[in-house]
């Protein structure tokens, strides 16, 4: 499965919520690039912000400013990178998807330095390693932070109570504290109860592993380490559940037919709660959250970002501070489980209270402590190309019966030449 699947289950349902919003880019003397900084223009995707939120941004400022709100469907990066090259149409204000921000990096000038605008002197209100994501190696900070992807392990208690297994969280996570016990709890639960499965599918196990580190698949001198051990580490351990017969090898699209059956366990992002309850309703009060084995890692998470032809940068940046203030990213969990950047947000009551899905438990005592020990690791703008072949190879093992080792070597392969093509050594 995909596990941005939550981007894609939400972009439906933003256009619904967004009927209150003017969907639109602007053209004329009054589209962005222009000298109306009156008229501001917001790009995003759905799902990557409160909709409630964005609705009051708009009330809010309305004396300053009339903010135009595009919902933006398809291939978000392409559609920006399209529109920045060409210079006209240019939003105000943009969304970047954390997985894209280090393709950006290198074009920092297509972008305002939010430290000039006042980004510095809030910027300690924010996880400091999101933060740096987003900023060059000259200091220039691009990326506003949204949001971020603290993950867990997400699993059916009554399963694990069927099974004989324990069920409170912290003695979930103690006992599933390292790959290898999540492993061995996996089997004894399949043992206890036939034609369940622990994961659905080994790429989601490497992903994760390989986000627990401190090193992906390109350093910072732009040198491919892809074929080093920490990677060859994830690759062993994604490999284990398979070769147990752990894994329901799912990557197309019956996960939301196994999710509420045949999968015992999920690991995902805080995001992914909203996955499950919206795959398997029927199923509310049976899941339950503890940490992850082996420590966390981070999947998904954006950005706000003002492209260098920003008509009213001050009164943008004002807009975009009061849209990711603690107070709103607080509601912003709550109104569609998009997970703050800013720790303060965790006491608020937006966020402290009881999930029902899970049974009336605390996420947030799983997912805060989580978001503030994720390791900071060095992402480069061709990491997500040279990443492409190990899940690739991963899926054929999976669907094809191919020899882990010599996927592995093919995995290897195939990375190195994209990597040569995209310029690393």
């Amino acid at each position: 499965m995909d596990l941005s699947r939550r981007r894609f289950l939400q972009a439906a349902a933003f256009t619904a919520a967004a009927s209150g919003l003017t969907v639109a880019c602007g053209n004329g003397s009054d589209s962005a690039g222009g000298k109306n900084g009156k008229n501001l223009t917001l790009w995003y995707w759905g799902g990557a912000l409160s909709d409630k939120v964005v609705a009051e941004a708009k009330t809010h400022f309305s004396k300053e400013v009339k903010l135009t709100v595009a919902s933006i469907g398809g291939d978000f990066k392409s559609k920006l990178t399209t529109t920045l090259a060409a210079g006209t149409s240019v939003p105000d204000i943009t969304g970047i998807k954390g997985e894209d921000m280090a393709s950006f990096l290198p074009n920092a000038s297509r972008f305002l330095d939010l430290n000039d605008l006042g980004f510095k002197d809030i910027s300690s209100q924010y996880l400091d390693w999101k933060t740096k994501l987003a900023r060059t190696e000259d200091g220039k900070q691009i990326g506003f932070p949204i949001d971020i992807g603290p993950t867990a392990l997400f699993y059916r208690m009554d399963l694990f109570d069927k099974a004989g297994l324990p069920t409170d969280p912290d003695k979930v996570a103690a006992q599933a504290g390292t790959w290898e016990d999540y492993f061995a709890l996996g089997t004894e639960l399949k043992k206890k109860v036939p034609g369940t499965y622990l994961v659905n599918n080994i790429g989601s196990v490497f992903n994760m592993v390989v986000g627990q580190g401190t090193e992906r698949f390109i350093d910072k001198d732009n040198r491919f380490i892809g074929d080093q051990d920490h990677i060859r580490t994830a690759w062993t351990t994604a490999v284990r559940p398979y070769t147990l017969g752990l894994d329901a090898k799912i990557n197309d699209n019956t996960w939301n037919a196994a999710v509420g059956k045949s999968l015992s366990t999920e690991l995902g992002a805080a995001w992914h709660a909203l996955d499950i309850e919206q795959a398997a309703p029927k199923t509310k009060g049976k899941w339950r959250v503890c940490a992850m084995p082996g420590g966390p890692a981070n999947q998904g998470g954006s950005y706000l970002a003002l492209p260098r032809q920003c008509r009213n940068p001050e009164e943008a940046f004002k807009i975009i501070s009061w849209i990711l203030s603690p107070a709103n990213d607080a509601r912003g969990f709550a109104d569609a489980a998009i997970f703050p950047a800013a720790p303060a947000a965790y006491a608020m009551p937006a966020m402290t209270g009881g999930d029902p899905f899970f049974g009336g438990q605390k996420v947030i005592e799983v997912f805060g402590p989580a978001a503030k020990a994720i390791p900071a690791s060095y992402e480069a703008p061709a990491d997500a190309a040279v990443m492409a072949p190990f899940m690739t190879e991963l899926s054929s093992i999976e669907a094809k019966g191919k020899k882990p080792d010599a996927a592995w070597q093919d995995a290897v392969s195939q990375a190195k030449q994209i990597a040569r093509r995209q310029g690393v050594s």
